[in-house]
């Protein structure tokens, strides 16, 4: 997919992350060159053209006291996979949960559900209470609570691009 100078100059500014300030897009833009209304349309634009997916947020959890964080999976019939999923979803405990296809014969879960708490115990009713709630009793599943935390950052756009002026590089800037 090609990309033009002010798409790599935008993906390299977000990729550390956007600014905590009020008007986060504005400091983007002040930065690159860009008016505020700029870089919102042209986030749009590479997510229309599907260089993005979705924009969104890395939470650390841990700094906000929540330490006790269980990733629960659940080895789901195909036909009520995404059924299950809408039901998890629509919970207020749940932060996260998805699709993967199962890896036989070591893995058989294929619907995934990231529960965050400030402790173990509520984790675990939650996720009684998730399971219950997604039809999802007496299927095989594994709770897996965190032990360790890496480190956590957003995607990371720009690595493996050529440097300005090697061969691959947009110089010009023309109708953007």
């Amino acid at each position: 997919m090609a990309l033009s100078a002010a798409d790599r100059r935008l993906l390299a500014a977000i990729e550390t992350g956007l600014p905590l300030v009020p008007r986060p897009f504005l400091v983007v833009g002040e930065r690159i060159g860009l008016t505020e209304a700029e870089v919102i349309e042209g986030l749009r634009s590479l997510l229309a053209r599907g260089v993005l997916r979705r924009l969104g947020i890395v939470v650390r959890h841990h700094e906000l006291g929540y330490r006790a964080n269980a990733m629960t999976v659940w080895d789901v019939p195909d036909e009520m996979v995404r059924d299950a999923a809408a039901r998890l979803v629509a919970l207020p405990f749940v932060t996260l949960c998805y699709r993967r296809p199962r890896r036989l014969p070591l893995w058989p879960y294929n619907l995934f559900c990231m529960i965050h708490g400030r402790d173990r115990a509520r984790v675990e009713a939650e996720i009684e209470e998730a399971t219950r709630a997604a039809g999802l009793m007496g299927l095989p599943r594994a709770v897996l609570f965190s032990r360790r935390r890496f480190k956590q950052q957003g995607a990371r756009y720009t690595a493996g691009w050529p440097a300005q002026g090697e061969a691959g590089w947009t110089t010009s800037i023309a109708g953007s």
